[in-house]
């Protein structure tokens, strides 16, 4: 509302005498700016506040991870000991509390497979912070280790994974940060303490023009190359126990199952130099890339050809075939080379096996994962790129994502 004008019938001193006034009591009713009150300045994050945001982090990503852990009770949160210069907002602090149920709900789940963790490690790095006003969004990399418990008596010790996260701070009015977001960087969506459910790109529209690894294109390039026309499908697994029967020859065939396994087991955390890195291209990821590269050191050979071409399969640090990045594209290859069978179960897989998951049920896989361990008791374990992991059961995969669509394949 714009103020009155004042009565030019005033006197000069009159007014400047209230105007005085008006100023000093309007001086009494402001707070003590220097006092640390509050300010209008834009905040500064020095080393030591960023140290604190690295331990925030920690601290949230330690609670997720301990709500899986199997003990008494619930721990106290890391995270309360947190307020001042740097703590959770207030609506952080309650979606934090939602997480924690969702993975304790997870937690049940998993017991009711037949898993359960009896420790846990998470440690947080911070890797970049860029601020811009009042407003800072922090990166860092989470690395986790959890302990199995020893339910059935066969586990493996331990499974881990890394991944990365994008935390946004926001400053109030006295210059004290608050986290206010928290989002997976990349395609870093299929950690075992990650409460949402993963983003997936809708399947593919198929298009006559678009040079894109899309069922039409690879097709259209199949056909030019002579190939079968054909996208052969694959039966969904069922993930019941138990299973039938389905005994794999790890030592007397044609591919060496266990150099499969040590090849993933040695890099699904550092990667290989000698092939590129797909992890946040927007394109899927790195995990067909990573599973391509696991059954190349076992013993699968290059199928040479055009790259679009779903009947031909290579890759190496400057190339690499359709089949060889992609989900789908890798599952056409491996039935129509006969290089892989369907199986009825996920677990009947073995060594050497792999396992794709269609998140969304809409008919385009998803992910891809490599068998690297199984237990005597007949329960598979994982290994993938996007999120980075090693040894995650099957069950484990099942427990999160319960209405998923899988496919299990010998190869």
């Amino acid at each position: 509302m714009k103020s009155r004008k004042l009565r030019r019938t005033r006197s000069r001193a009159t007014i400047i005498t209230a105007a005085a006034a008006s100023a000093i009591a309007g001086a009494a009713l402001l707070p003590n700016w220097s006092a640390g009150a509050s300010t209008t300045a834009e905040p500064e994050v020095d080393a030591r506040t960023k140290a604190t945001f690295q331990r925030l982090a920690d601290a949230v990503f330690t609670d997720r991870t301990n709500a899986l852990v199997d003990r008494p009770g619930r721990k106290k949160a890391a995270t309360d000991g947190f307020s001042g210069r740097v703590a959770l907002s207030s609506g952080a602090a309650r979606t934090e509390g939602k997480a924690v149920d969702r993975l304790d709900d997870r937690r049940e789940r998993l017991a009711r497979h037949g898993e359960k963790y009896s420790a846990a490690n998470t440690t947080v790095a911070l890797n970049r912070t860029r601020v811009n006003g009042r407003k800072a969004v922090v990166t860092v990399t989470e690395t986790t280790t959890l302990t199995y418990k020893k339910v059935r008596g066969d586990e493996p010790k331990t499974t881990g994974f890394q991944a990365d996260h994008q935390l946004t701070f926001e400053a109030d009015r006295r210059g004290n940060w608050r986290l206010t977001g928290i989002r997976e960087a990349g395609d870093d969506q299929l950690a075992v303490n990650q409460p949402a459910q993963p983003e997936v790109d809708p399947a593919p529209a198929p298009t006559a023009s678009a040079p894109s690894p899309s069922p039409s294109a690879s097709a259209s390039a199949a056909t030019s190359a002579g190939a079968a026309t054909t996208t052969p499908s694959s039966p969904r697994a069922a993930i019941t126990r138990p299973a039938p029967a389905a005994p794999k020859d790890l030592t007397g065939g044609e591919y060496d199952y266990r150099a499969m396994a040590a090849y993933a087991d040695k890099y699904w955390r550092d990667y290989n130099p000698e092939y590129p890195s797909f992890d946040g291209q927007g394109a899927g990821g790195d995990c067909t890339n990573f599973v391509s590269q696991a059954l190349k050191a076992g013993g699968w050979k290059h199928v040479p050809g055009y790259v679009y071409d779903y009947t031909r399969w290579f890759g190496n640090s400057s190339i690499q075939s359709h089949s060889f990045i992609g989900v789908n594209e890798w599952s056409w290859f491996a039935l129509n080379s006969e290089r892989a069978t369907s199986l009825a179960n996920v677990y009947q897989m073995d060594v050497g096996d792999v396992l794709q998951v269609d998140f969304d049920r809409n008919g385009s896989k998803d992910h891809t994962m490599i068998v690297t361990h199984r237990s005597a008791q007949g329960v598979p374990y994982l290994s993938y790129h996007s999120t980075n992991t090693h040894r995650r059961s099957v069950a484990s995969i099942i427990a999160s994502y319960p209405n998923a669509a899988y496919y299990a394949y010998r190869t």
